[in-house]
């Protein structure tokens, strides 16, 4: 065999293994089976602290909505005129 050289088998790259993808199942299910218990937790602690219900309601929304990468740009522009970035 070369080194560096594939002989075969193996998943495709980006496949998750079999049990990566029986725990990512087995959370799904468990946040399913809760997710109308969710607001009567977040009640329950936003009484005694406000603060702590919304910083758990913004932990939970980010399995919802990712948050975005942060994008680094390196270099030189070239530009005539006015460059407006609005952000």
């Amino acid at each position: 065999m070369a080194i560096g050289k594939k002989t075969g088998g193996g998943s495709r790259k980006g496949v998750p293994n079999k049990a990566t993808r029986d725990v990512r199942a087995a959370i799904a299910s468990f946040a399913e089976d809760n997710a109308d218990k969710l607001q009567e937790w977040l009640d329950a602690i936003g009484k005694d602290n406000p603060a702590k219900a919304a910083e758990l309601y913004v932990r939970v929304l980010e399995y919802h909505i990712p948050k975005l990468g942060r994008t680094e740009i390196e270099g030189e522009i070239g530009v005539r005129g006015r460059l407006i970035i609005d952000g």
